[in-house]
C-alpha cells in the first residue's frame, strides 16, 4: 500500500456522515387551499426552533412563495435545469435567514419537465443536506407528474384540506393517483392530514375522518392527524402585505396554529384525536362515492 492509498484511508475513516435534512412535502390536490401559507409559516417556526430551513417552491411557474417573503430572487429553478446553475446558486434568501428557491415566475417551461428532469432535480435536492436541517417542498396543485413526482419521493407528506367538498375529493383523487402508482411505497411515507380554514378541532378532526375513512376503504392506506389552522382574517392581511403572519402577527389565533404544527413535526408528536365514531366513517361514502 503506497502513501497515497494511505492517505486516502485515512480521510475515508475520518469522514462524518452528512445528517440527513427532514424533508416536508405539502400538497392538497387543489389550488387555493393555502399551502404556500403553510410552507412558509412552518418554515418561520422551525427557524425560530433553531433549524435552518430552505423552501422549495415547487409550483412550477408561479411565485407563491417569493410574493409571501416580499422578495426577488436573482435565479429561479430553470437556471439549475437549463443554464447549469449550481443547487446552492439557486438559493434566495429570505426574512429571518430562511431560504428558499423559486419555482420561476411567468416561466412555463418548467411545468412541463421530463421524468428525467424531474428526477435530477429530485437529485439535486440531496445536495441541501448540508445546508439545511429541514427541507419544505410546496407542490404545484392537482395531479400532474411534476406533483406526483415530488410526493413519491418525500418520506413526509403534509397534506392541507379544507371543509369543501371540492377540497376532499381532489385530496382523494391525489391520494388515489399516489396509491396507484407503481413506485409508491406506502411504508415508508406518512401522510398527515392538516385541517385548514376551520372554526373548531372539532372540525377538523371531522374532515380528518371523512377522508380517511374512504382511503382505508377503498385504497387499503391509513392517514394521520396533525392538526388543524383556525380561521384567521389576520391571515390574508399578512398575505397582503407580503409577509408571513408568524412574522408579522405572533399573537394570531394561525401564528399559535403553525407553531403547535412545528412542534409536533419535530418533536414526533401528533395532535391528540377522539375515537372516530362509525357514522362518520358511513356518512363519508356518500361523499367519496367513485372508487
Amino acid at each position: 500500500m503506497d502513501q497515497a492509498e494511505k492517505l486516502r484511508n485515512i480521510v475515508k475513516m475520518n469522514q462524518k456522515p452528512v445528517p440527513k435534512a427532514r424533508i416536508f412535502t405539502v400538497t392538497s390536490g387543489k389550488g387555493g387551499v393555502g399551502k404556500s401559507n403553510l410552507a412558509v409559516n412552518l418554515a418561520v417556526q422551525m427557524q425560530k426552533r433553531g433549524k435552518r430551513v430552505i423552501i422549495f417552491d415547487a409550483d412550477f411557474g408561479l411565485a407563491n412563495v417569493e410574493i409571501m417573503f416580499g422578495a426577488i430572487p436573482k435565479f429561479n429553478l430553470s437556471d439549475l435545469i437549463y443554464r447549469g446553475k449550481s443547487i446552492r446558486e439557486i438559493i434566495t434568501p429570505g426574512p429571518m435567514d430562511i431560504g428558499f428557491i423559486s419555482g420561476g415566475s411567468g416561466i412555463t417551461g418548467v411545468n412541463n419537465l421530463t421524468k428525467e428532469q424531474l428526477r435530477f432535480l429530485i437529485g439535486n435536492l440531496e445536495k441541501l443536506d448540508e445546508l439545511a436541517d429541514v427541507i419544505i417542498i410546496d407542490t404545484g396543485a392537482g395531479i400532474s407528474d411534476n406533483v406526483l413526482e415530488f410526493v413519491m419521493a418525500s418520506p413526509e407528506i403534509l397534506l392541507l384540506v379544507t371543509s369543501e367538498p371540492s377540497s376532499l375529493t381532489d385530496a382523494y383523487s391525489l391520494l388515489k393517483a399516489v396509491h396507484r402508482n407503481e413506485e409508491f411505497r406506502q411504508a415508508q411515507s406518512k401522510i398527515k392530514v392538516i385541517s385548514n380554514r376551520v372554526i373548531s378541532e372539532e372540525e377538523g378532526v371531522g374532515i380528518y375522518d371523512k377522508l380517511n375513512a374512504v382511503v382505508g376503504q377503498f385504497l387499503n392506506g391509513d392517514l394521520e392527524y396533525l392538526g388543524i389552522i383556525p380561521q384567521d382574517e389576520l391571515v390574508e392581511k399578512a398575505v397582503r402585505q407580503q409577509q408571513p403572519v408568524s412574522i408579522l402577527y405572533p399573537d394570531a389565533k394561525a401564528t399559535r396554529a403553525f407553531e403547535q404544527l412545528s412542534g409536533y413535526l419535530l418533536e414526533g408528536t401528533v395532535a391528540p384525536i377522539e375515537e372516530k365514531r362509525g357514522i362518520v366513517q358511513l356518512l363519508s361514502r356518500f361523499i367519496f362515492h367513485r372508487n
